[in-house]
């Protein structure tokens, strides 16, 4: 099982976890609400997960044009 980290905007790989050793508790999944989990985490058949978080860049662009977060897809 994979964890992937990969940024919800730009969808630039940020990095991976290669263990079935890590908890939820351990990655911090256990204080998400179940509507955080289904935005943020996704599951595929094979067992990795993929975790959506934001980069340095898009948030750094975000912060200094807020009006970007209006938009469906503000950094693609």
């Amino acid at each position: 099982m994979a964890i992937n980290y990969i940024c919800r905007h730009c969808r630039t790989p940020l990095g991976k976890i290669d263990s079935s050793l890590v908890t939820d508790t351990q990655l911090g999944f256990h204080s998400l609400t179940p509507a955080e989990r289904r935005d943020i985490i996704a599951y595929d058949l094979s067992g990795d997960v993929t975790v959506k978080v934001i980069c340095d860049y898009c948030r750094e662009a975000l912060e200094n044009n807020p009006e970007l977060s209006l938009l469906a897809n503000p950094l693609q």
